[in-house]
């Protein structure tokens, strides 16, 4: 058992490290991170409602940019900016979570506008979601 100890105590010390790193570890900047795919709230939304599957292999944890006109905005009760982009359907559409990490021009959108988000997929639930949203 002895001659164990030490192999056990070093992999928990290296386990330890790892989750000490991982924990620390910074979070990506959207705003200077690479563009996976470009195109529109119209389209995103499309593709999530003719097939969710595929839409999800397709764009589920992608940094992507977003073009579409402002449907609606609101804030939570912390402050976090949400615009819901216009999908061509009256009652669901693409929302966009301002990053809550990063300094923003504005926040301050107007219903009708046309704006560009790039942000991360995290897929559908009614709404098609991006989070960690910069305006491009």
């Amino acid at each position: 058992m002895k001659k164990y100890l030490k192999y056990i105590i070093l992999l928990v010390f290296i386990g330890g490290a790892f989750g000490f790193y991982m924990y620390n570890k910074p979070h990506k900047n959207i705003s200077k991170a690479k563009t996976d795919l470009e195109l529109s709230a119209i389209q995103l939304f499309a593709d999530f409602e003719n097939n969710e599957a595929d839409a999800n292999t397709k764009y589920l944890d992608k940094v992507m940019e977003i073009e579409g006109v402002v449907k609606d905005v609101t804030k939570d009760e912390n402050g976090m900016t949400s615009i819901t982009l216009d999908a061509g359907g009256e009652m669901f559409g693409v929302i966009c979570q301002m990053d809550n990490l990063a300094k923003h021009k504005r926040t301050d959108f107007k219903e009708g506008e046309t704006v560009k988000f790039k942000g991360i997929c995290t897929g559908v639930l009614m709404d098609v979601v991006l989070v960690r949203c910069v305006e491009v």
